[in-house]
Formats: C-alpha cells, structure tokens, sequence
C-alpha cells in the first residue's frame, strides 16, 4: 500500500514549492507594463543562484511568457533587456533547465534579438546565447541555420568588450566540425578576431585565443592563413610565443601552445621550428608539473602527446625535457595526499576526474615510445609501469582503457619488450580479455598490439594460441570496420608465419575457404593484402604446401587467376606471383601449375613485364618449376621450352637490374646441368 501513497505525497510537496513561485509568474502576465518590469526585476533576484527556483519557475510556464515579452517591441529596451538576463540565469541552472530553453525555442528569439539596435539589450541577448551554447545539450547546430547569423555575429565584434567575448565564446563552443571551421573561416573569422588577441581586456583576449586553437585544429587551410596574419605588424605565431610567457596565466599559455601544436601539426610551422622546440614543447611539458591543477596537467599532457605523435626528434627532446618520463609516473598517485589539497571542493572533484590524469599519462607514453628503443626502454623501466597498464586495461572509464592499450600497442613495438616485460606481466591475458566485448576503437587498438604479440618472436604466442585466438580473430575478419578486417587477417598472417602444420589448418578450418575467398576480393586492398600475406605464411615448407594445395588447390589456383586478371596495384600483383612461387616449390602442388596453360601463360606475360619486382617474382615460380634435383623436372623443362620460357630467361640474362639477371641465369643454369 506505501506505494500508492508515494505520488500523491509528491504532488502535495510540489504544488507548496511552486505555489510559492506562482506570484513571480502572474505577475509578468500584469497589464500594467511597470508592474512587469519590477515583476521581471524580483524574479531576476529570486533566481540568482537557486537551482530549485529556477527549475520551480520553468515548470511553471515562466519561459514562453519572457521570450513573448523579450520578442515585443512595445516592451521598451530595459523590460526586454531584463527578460533576456532572467532567461540567462535560468539557462545557467541545470542541464533539464537548459533542456527546456531549448525547447521553448529560446536561441532563435535571442537571435531575432540581435538585430536591436539597443546595446545592452544585444549583450544580454548575447550573454544568454553564450550561457545556452556552452552546455552540452544544445545542438551546436542552430547557430548555423540561418546563414544570416555568422555575418550578422561578425558585424557586431566591433559593438563593444562584452559583445567581444561572448561571440567569440559562442564561436569557440559551437565550432565542432570542418564545415563549421570553413563557415567561420569564409564569413572573416580570421581578420575580425586576430586584432581582439592585443585587446586590453584579458577575457576577450582569452575568448579570441580560444576561437583560434578551435579553428585550426587539424585545419590545413586555417592554419596555412594563420601562419602569415599580422597583429599590429607582429606576425601571429609571435603573438602565441609571447602569450605562453611564464608570467602570463596558465590558462593563457595553455591555450597559446594549442594554437601553436594545431598549426604545426596542420603543416603550417614546421616541426624543427623554435618556436615549437624551444617555446610550445617546454610550456607543454611545464603544464605537467605537480604544482598544476588536474584539468591543466590533463590538457598539457595530452596536447604534448598530439604535438610529438608523428615526430621521433620531438619525442626525444620531450623524453629528456624536466625529467617528463618520471613526472608522468605522479599521474597515477594523485592525489597522493589528502592533505596537499586544502580545498575539500576541489578534492572532490579532482578525486571524480583523477582517472583523466590516467588516460593523459597513458597517452602521452604512446606518442613519447611511437618510435625510439631508448624512450620505450626508459618508459617501461618506470616505477609499475606496466601493472599500471594491466590495471588499465581493466578500469570502467572506457577512454582509460583505450588510452592504456594505445600505450601498450606504441611499446609493443619493441623486440626487446615483448620478449621480457611483455612476458614476465602476461598482458596477453588482459588484452584479450578486452577483445571479446569492446567499443570499434579499442578493438582496433587492442587487435594491432595483438598482430604484434604474435610476431614468432614473441613468448606470448604460445599462451594466446592456446587461449582460443584463432576463432576470436576468424571473427574479426568479418566485421564491417574494414580496420577490423585488416587486423584479424594480419594477427593471422603472424600466427602462420613459420607455424606448424596443425595451426595452420586450425586458421583454415576456423576460418573456413568461403571466408578466405571473400577477403581474396575484399574492396579494401590492405585486406586483400594482408590476406596474400596469410596465404604466403600458409604455403611455405613442401609438405605443408602439399597437404594445403591437395585439399583446397582448386580454389587456391582459381583465386590467383582472378587476381592476376584483376585491376590491381603492383604489390598485389607481386605477393600473388610469391604465392605461386611457394605452389611451384610443393612436391606434388606444382603439378597444379603445370596441368594450368592459363597460369603458366600469366607467369609468362609478367616474366615480360614493365616492372622488375613482378618479372622476378614470375621468374621465381618458373626456376622452382623446372629445379633438376626433383622428380619430373626434365618433363616440365621440356614442356617450357616448347612454351617459350628459354627465349624469354635468355633475354632476362641481358636485364641491368642485377638481382633479376642473376635469377634469370640460376633458372638457365638448370637447362644446361
């Protein structure tokens, strides 16, 4: 019986707390305009502050009634102007607030404002456009549905400071996607906002800077311009370098070096720039010291990791600057004393974002060991570093988790490791743990490092053969992600290399010959390719290449044909003709070849062939066809003759490629034995 109480309990509580509020909402509805006013104005002080009035008054129906007033010209400039700071600081309440904003339609009656000519009514419409756009539950794209708005925004940069700030704020948090960045960037972005980086109020200049690291994040094009703009005769990367000036705020230097990683990383600065080496990587680097606050080591760290992704000389100068490897051990120790944190909010905060500290650290370590054995070495050599990444392999935050296996794959890349940490912390375990249920991203992360962990090299091949990796990577050959696709046959591709015959017809029989001829024509060419590359490492060592060629050669010679038919690159073509080469080599598999004048007459054609790596390669298969120490060799010698192949390896002998001429002569030198 409780239950049944339980609503109408609610309801009694609601109704004391709203009727309380209700006299604020009658009153706007007063027909005296005065009464409104100072109805507007109570409200307004009700508000400020009060999360449960504010969301008391939206229930109320309090919205639709300030947005008729604010959009009614007969309302007078300071009753519209006050509905547009009472609908801001309710928009500054929670996110369902926000949500109900929204909804009523508020951003195009706040843009319909705008076109005022009254000031303070245009920053209060402006503020509140401001308040609504930074929350996460307004689509950014109504900015953009009226191509009006971003001319009409530009037009009003030059009003005043606060019409300065809160445009550029609008358009730093509504700038998402390339084509907002190209809108921005063709309505003036550039040339309107570069002179606000020189402004006398610092907010405004924070708010510009801002709008200039979201326009040339990965922006070619941005960049490029950015490059050559002049602020007051200083050229604007200038302008950056003074900003990230250790007396400037944090904020401030931050934000600079963002500008400075964007371009760079866009082609715009090169990589060897002093600018980059000697300002932006140390500003960055001191971003990650203890005495910074969470959220600024988290964006210094992770904005260094994008700077010195592609760049092994950046890497090196960043693994050496202030002792960076170390410093990022203190990532996963905070916060390491309560007591160093004095301020019980920010405890708690930071005690609920310290998992960003993880993710930032791990993916900074992967760009720092991208390349470099040394870096990889120092990295691992780390106090727990790599239970730290077992651990993280494991964490709920989902991003932690593919920070961690992004920092595993950049090691994983060293010979050195995966045949000693890699090892001795059996990460194989976790990894594959992390395969059988996992977002498209971290899969295709966690399914390279796992190509890697199966080099024949690697001690861990053993144990992940026998934990059922094979069925597990049959499957991801069949994904749609073509990145998936590619990983699964490349993991395959290893695992086959130089392996006994058993797990070789364990791959073909978990992944069937249906499978195994559906990526042989694969619209992705790494697909096809790393499929060859499976298909090699299967026909190699005679009796292996027998029993293969013997159960499955007719589909395997009908493949080749189609390929060697097919429009195809060079590679392709090459790996195809190795592939023939190893069925030439088989016992019994080479008859497959000979009984085939369609084969033989392709080997012949790319025998003649423009490219040298494909004449090799069709000359490979014709020297182990005709090999004399074998049984039928002088039948198959005679068979070619009669075909033309001595014609065409006698020319061959001629070749000024070296390598194919000494082929083309071991092949004669069969003939004359």
């Amino acid at each position: 019986m409780a239950c049944l109480l339980e609503a109408p309990l609610r309801i009694s509580v609601l109704s004391e707390v709203t009727a309380s509020s209700r006299h604020y909402v009658d009153r706007l509805f007063d027909p005296d305009p005065q009464k409104v006013l100072l109805g507007v104005i109570d409200m307004k002080n009700a508000v400020i502050g009060n999360n449960k009035q504010k969301a008391n008054l939206i229930v109320l129906g309090a919205v639709p009634r300030l947005l008729y007033l604010l959009q009614q010209d007969s309302s007078g400039a300071e009753l519209r102007t006050e509905c547009a700071v009472v609908l801001g600081s309710l928009a500054m309440g929670t996110e369902n607030n926000v949500k109900s904003l929204v909804d009523c339609h508020i951003i195009p009656a706040l843009l319909q404002g705008l076109l005022s000519q009254d000031l303070k009514f245009i920053e209060a419409c402006l503020r509140c456009l401001r308040t609504v756009f930074i929350s996460t539950v307004t689509p950014v794209q109504l900015l953009y549905t009226d191509a009006a708005v971003i001319p009409h925004l530009m037009s009003l940069l030059s009003r005043s400071r606060r019409t300065q700030e809160y445009i550029c704020q609008i358009f730093s948090h509504c700038c998402k996607t390339p084509d907002h960045q190209t809108i921005l960037y063709n309505h003036g972005a550039i040339q309107n906002i570069a002179h606000l980086l020189i402004s006398s109020s610092y907010k405004v200049q924070m708010q510009a800077l801002k709008c200039f690291s979201v326009l040339a994040y990965e922006n070619p094009q941005v960049s490029m311009t950015l490059v050559n703009v002049l602020v007051d005769g200083e050229l604007l990367s200038q302008v950056f370098v003074r900003m990230m000036q250790r007396d400037k705020p944090i904020e401030m230097q931050l934000t600079a070096a963002k500008c400075l990683t964007y371009m760079c990383r866009a082609g715009a600065i090169r990589t060897d720039d002093n600018c980059i080496v000697l300002k932006t990587l140390p500003c960055l680097v001191r971003m990650c010291s203890k005495e910074r606050l969470l959220e600024e080591r988290v964006d210094g760290a992770e904005t260094l990791a994008y700077l010195i992704e592609p760049d092994v000389e950046l890497q090196r100068i960043a693994s050496i600057t202030d002792h960076l490897i170390a410093m990022l051990a203190d990532y996963f120790k905070y916060p390491s004393s309560v007591s160093a944190i004095t301020d019980i909010k920010r405890l708690d905060h930071d005690l609920k974002h310290a998992h960003e500290l993880r993710q930032a650290a791990f993916k900074l370590y992967a760009s720092l060991g991208a390349n470099d054995e040394d870096i990889r070495k120092k990295i691992i050599e780390t106090e727990n570093m790599m239970d730290r990444i077992v651990s993280g392999l494991s964490e709920s935050s989902i991003k932690v988790r593919l920070a961690a296996v992004r920092c595993l794959h950049s090691l994983s890349r060293s010979v050195q490791q995966l045949r000693t940490s890699f090892q001795d912390h059996a990460v194989w375990k976790p990894l594959m743990k992390l395969l059988q249920n996992a977002p498209e991203e971290v899969l295709v992360m966690a399914s390279s490092t796992l190509c890697n962990l199966l080099l024949e090299f690697s001690p861990s091949k053993e144990p992940i053969l026998e934990s059922g990796a094979i069925d597990l990577l049959c499957s991801l050959t069949q994904s749609e992600s073509p990145a998936l696709r590619v990983n699964g046959i490349w993991a395959l591709m290893n695992m086959a290399f130089q392996a006994e015959q058993k797990i070789k017809m364990d791959i073909l029989r978990a992944l069937s010959t249906e499978q195994l001829f559906r990526l042989l024509s694969d619209p992705d060419v790494n697909v096809l390719m790393k499929t060859l590359g499976l298909l090699r490492n299967l026909l190699s060592t005679r009796p292996h290449i027998d029993q293969i060629m013997s159960s499955h050669g007719k589909q395997i010679m009908q493949a080749v044909t189609l390929i060697l038919e097919g429009e195809h690159n060079i590679e392709v073509k090459e790996q195809t003709l190795c592939i023939l080469a190893n069925i030439a080599d088989g016992t019994t598999a080479k008859d497959l070849i000979m009984i085939n004048d369609d084969i033989l007459q392709k080997i012949k054609y790319y025998m003649g062939h423009s490219n040298v790596k494909l004449q090799l390669a069709a000359t490979f298969c014709i020297s182990n066809l005709i090999w004399n120490e074998e049984e039928g060799s002088q039948e198959r010698q005679d068979r070619l003759r009669e075909m033309g192949f001595v014609d065409i390896l006698h020319k061959l002998t001629q070749s000024t490629d070296p390598s194919l001429c000494d082929r083309a002569k071991t092949a004669m030198q069969q003939y004359l034995a």
